[in-house]
């Protein structure tokens, strides 16, 4: 039986509770676990299961010793909604954890399915907090410590204006601060901030280009018609595009790895990683061919080659939603 660990610093204990309704918090700690795990042995089997795929019995079927000793990380979505017969196989599995597995449990700490957030917590869980940040200091926080991860320097002002510019989604504020590290050297000041994201984050670059990424060609466009009344550049725009689409072109050729070698392989920050793969779903090598060849016309139809920049972006978005729904998604 392996021992029971309540350090919060290793994501390797045999119970990681990750409590709270950020996703983006909880995606975090979930791939912290899978990333530990991984760099612990390279063949890690991840089970990524839904209250509704975790049946009674199943927990015990996954958790069962293997004739080849393998590590293995099980991670339950939604743990408050579990059913209570299976409440009662993860209490009992928490009494006696198995060997060389990491079970995580995501929970939205509320008062439903509390009585297994205070088993765990008994059993000695690693726990993670990943509350909801509703308050705008501690969106400025977060912005902060995203900066300070990447190894980059932020004015104060220029987290503010990000903030005020972005609004309340970690995701996009995440986002956002990649992208500013990716494109600007030095210091990041309320200038560049200001260039880069006016107006909504809904109607910034680089959610126009996430959307036209992941095949959502209505929203997509939606956002890039905000996006130009608020006077965001049409070449940043392009810019975005180009990027999302060399990451899912990048990604899709890379060989497989843990999240951290892909990232300082292909230069991304390894949240990222995790992000473009879910985005990736449905694309071809053709598929990434042609959305960058749409992108290429429609940034030389932005800088001059062009009567109409608004309609080439148009059709850019257009065509890259389309180049995203290539594999059948």
């Amino acid at each position: 039986m392996a021992t029971k660990r309540n350090s919060t610093d290793d994501p390797l204990a045999p119970v990681t509770l990750a409590v709270g309704q950020e996703d983006l918090l909880l995606d975090r700690a979930v791939q912290h676990v899978v990333g530990a795990a991984r760099a612990a042995d390279s063949d890690t089997d991840v089970r990524d299961l839904t209250p509704d795929q975790l049946q009674p019995g199943t927990l015990a079927e996954l958790t069962s010793p293997s004739l080849f000793a393998e590590r293995k990380v099980v991670i339950v979505r939604n743990a408050q909604d579990l059913s209570a017969d299976t409440v009662k196989d993860v209490k009992a599995y928490l009494g006696a954890p198995a060997e060389e597995i990491t079970l995580v449990l995501l929970h939205a700490g509320g008062a439903k399915g509390k009585s297994l957030l205070d088993a765990a917590r008994k059993a000695g869980a690693r726990e993670v907090a990943c509350p909801k940040t509703t308050k705008p200091a501690e969106r400025l926080s977060f912005v902060r410590s995203e900066f300070r991860a990447l190894g980059r320097s932020a004015t104060p002002e220029a987290c503010q204006a990000l903030v005020d510019s972005i609004g309340s989604d970690l995701r996009e504020l995440a986002s956002a601060v990649s992208q500013l590290v990716a494109d600007v050297e030095g210091t990041i000041d309320e200038a560049v901030v200001g260039r880069y994201y006016t107006g909504r984050a809904e109607a910034s670059s680089f959610t126009v280009a996430d959307r036209a990424v992941e095949g959502r060609a209505a929203e997509a466009l939606e956002a890039l018609r905000w996006s130009l009344s608020t006077g965001v550049a049409p070449v940043l725009i392009t810019s975005a595009l180009a990027q999302g689409v060399r990451a899912i072109g990048k990604l899709s050729s890379a060989r497989g790895g843990r999240p951290a070698d892909l990232a300082r392989e292909l230069g991304m920050p390894p949240w990222k990683i995790d992000r473009v793969r879910q985005q990736m779903r449905g694309w071809t090598p053709d598929g990434v061919a042609a959305a960058l060849m749409a992108v290429a016309a429609a940034d030389a139809g932005v800088k001059g080659g062009g009567d109409d920049p608004e309609y080439a972006l148009e059709k850019a978005v257009v065509a890259v939603a389309r180049a995203a729904r290539s594999g059948g998604r």
